[in-house]
């Protein structure tokens, strides 16, 4: 075991995948097989150890020792200069578990499937507009893109009309070159906005997530308007970034793998399946999930991580550990048993995993039952300076 959580090589620049193409680096191997952990160095805070592996993703993921609270009083690795830890995905228990079991009841499978006409609505009203433009289309601004912020704000009560400038804020916050100043403007502009939603919604209480988060008066699990505001800006920001990002993601990764496309037409049945190979194949995020610091020393793969050290999981990598996949790099919709990590692990595993499903599912059937000789059209542009992986633009015909 390593006995110190300072080694005497110097930590290595992170992350190590091109910002195009979603090819892996060689790098996550060969730090999965080495006998510790690895030391990296991001562009921006202090060093951090990174983690690769299946088991001990997991293990960060699950223990208490790991907080995530704990970084806010750190220079907490990170890509952007601005910080980006706000809202739940900052919250340690007890305090993200009180606000996790009240959302938690909107987001259940059940309630998913409830919303899944609502979702099939929207995905077949886009494609009907791209399809009346005829192709080339762009896949991101015509359905990736609107179909997830569409439907938060539906769920939150919120103007469509809002959705323009919230989208710019957004854009800010997750824009490795934008400074400090701008992402903390941007940050706050969220907020203020969230601000006044909840406030409308006290004097105006609607069918909707906020207006029943407001209202619960069990006196148990009630919420603070501060804690409604920082789980909707959570909330608000994995449907612009996340589930939009993701939705591009798979249908260029369908498209670069043929044989997995035809299989999938041939086989609608498997859809449910082949999301969560595609989340489990897919990493997301260019670099790692928001770094936790151990509270005291724990041992983790080998290296003892000193109390006040970060540590880095990337789902990624944890996702490609051949030590849990068989053919971990091979995408393959019929893989069964597929435990992965993609909506994290532990009490911040995803509260809305369930209608990201639906999401995902739904874009995909349409996408594929629409355009039965969908192929990719165009040049397709990477997102190069943000903090996800995955086209910006990506061309599409039929």
């Amino acid at each position: 075991m390593n006995a110190s959580s300072t080694p005497s090589e110097s930590p290595v620049p992170y992350p190590f995948n091109s910002p195009v193409e979603m090819r892996f680096s060689e790098k996550y191997a060969r730090a999965r097989d080495l006998p510790g952990l690895l030391r990296v160095q991001l562009p921006h805070g202090e060093p951090g150890w990174l983690i690769t592996r299946y088991d001990d993703a997991r293990f960060i993921l699950s223990d208490p020792r790991f907080s995530r609270t704990e970084a806010q009083r750190h220079d907490e690795p990170r890509r952007s200069e601005g910080r980006t830890g706000i809202g739940v995905v900052a919250m340690d228990p007890p305090d993200h578990t009180k606000v996790r079991a009240v959302v938690a009841r909107a987001f259940t499978a059940r309630q998913a499937e409830k919303i899944r006409p609502q979702v099939r609505t929207l995905v077949n009203s886009l494609i009907d507009t791209m399809e009346a433009a005829g192709p080339p289309s762009d896949l991101v601004t015509g359905l990736a893109a609107p179909m997830p912020i569409l439907i938060v704000f539906q769920l939150l009560g919120a103007p469509e009309a809002d959705i323009p400038r919230f989208t710019r804020w957004s854009r800010a916050i997750t824009t490795s070159s934008v400074p400090a100043a701008e992402f903390d403007a941007s940050a706050e502009e969220i907020r203020r906005y969230v601000r006044r939603l909840i406030k409308r919604h006290h004097a105006e209480p609607q069918d909707d997530l906020i207006s029943m988060l407001l209202r619960d008066d069990t006196g148990k699990s009630r919420l603070s308007d501060y804690e409604v505001m920082q789980l909707c800006v959570n909330l608000l920001q994995a449907g612009n970034v996340s589930a939009s990002t993701l939705l591009g993601n798979f249908m260029y990764t369908l498209l670069d793998h043929p044989d997995q496309l035809a299989l999938l037409r041939s086989r609608p049945e498997l859809l449910p399946n082949a999301v969560e190979e595609l989340l489990r194949f897919v990493q997301l995020r260019m670099g790692t999930m928001n770094p936790r610091y151990a509270t005291e020393d724990v041992e983790v793969g080998g290296t003892l991580v000193r109390a006040g050290s970060a540590v880095l999981v990337s789902i990624g990598a944890a996702n490609h550990d051949p030590a849990h996949f068989d053919n971990p790099d091979v995408l393959d919709i019929t893989r069964t048993g597929i435990q992965h990590l993609a909506f994290g692990h532990g009490f911040h595993h995803c509260v809305a995993a369930s209608l990201g499903r639906v999401e995902l599912q739904e874009g995909i059937r349409a996408l594929l039952t629409r355009f039965p000789d969908l192929c990719i059209a165009g040049e397709v542009l990477w997102k190069v300076d943000s903090l996800v992986w995955g086209p910006r633009v990506l061309p599409i015909g039929w």
